[in-house]
């Protein structure tokens, strides 16, 4: 009785194509937040997608135009994904919603840690990703704000702009500071935002009014 014999291993799958775009943006991200534009290579980029440096250049084009592609794509995902957050729950008052709003970016870090990153290399690198974010962002927090503050009897006109520039600034710098020891609660530092924020404007309010009247 013969043996059946054994096949041997048959070509590798052809990767479709949406999922080679996915693969590649997955690896750039790592690799222009861990490098940097300059430091990052299309080799480097090719082997964390498990692809050839040819699929990368016939999806891409070259480095450049990979780069452009990941900022892109990661300002989308941040302003979609902190946009939905900041515009929700109407029925939370100004502490809670501030609060929560502090503790999504972080949360957006934690879920996307090369975002903030790449993002960063773009401004260097003179890609106005970052800023352009921070604007559309504004937009959204400025009229969900004002509407909180009026609940408070604080008319706050464009100070709300500055208010939410300051929002972001905040939040950016602390998200991934490096601290001396071990870094503290995370709780805690989103209870700091928040106290400095909301208490902050609303002593501003009682005590200097002038200077929210200078701002409307």
């Amino acid at each position: 009785m013969s043996t059946p014999r054994q096949r041997g291993p048959g070509r590798p799958r052809r990767v479709p194509v949406e999922e080679q775009r996915a693969l590649v943006l997955r690896a750039a991200r790592r690799a222009f937040a861990d490098q940097g534009l300059q430091g990052a290579t299309i080799e480097q980029i090719a082997r964390g997608a498990g692809l050839t440096r040819q699929a990368v250049y016939e999806q891409f084009g070259d480095k450049t135009a990979l780069f452009a592609q990941t900022v892109a794509e990661l300002e989308e995902l941040a302003f979609r994904t902190i946009a939905a957050r900041g515009s929700g729950d109407a029925d939370l008052g100004l502490r809670s919603w501030a609060r929560k709003n502090y503790a999504s970016m972080f949360d957006f870090v934690a879920a996307h840690p090369e975002a903030l990153p790449v993002l960063q290399e773009a401004e260097r690198a003179g890609i106005p990703a970052l800023t352009r974010l921070r604007s559309r962002l504004a937009e959204v927090y400025t009229a969900a704000s004002r509407e909180r503050w009026a609940t408070h009897g604080i008319e706050s006109g464009r100070a709300d702009t500055a208010l939410v520039a300051m929002y972001f600034a905040m939040t950016e710098a602390l998200v991934n500071l490096s601290w001396p020891g071990a870094a503290p609660d995370r709780e805690a530092v989103i209870d700091l935002l928040t106290e400095f924020t909301v208490g902050g404007i609303a002593r501003l309010y009682s005590h200097r009014p002038d200077v929210l009247a200078r701002l409307r």
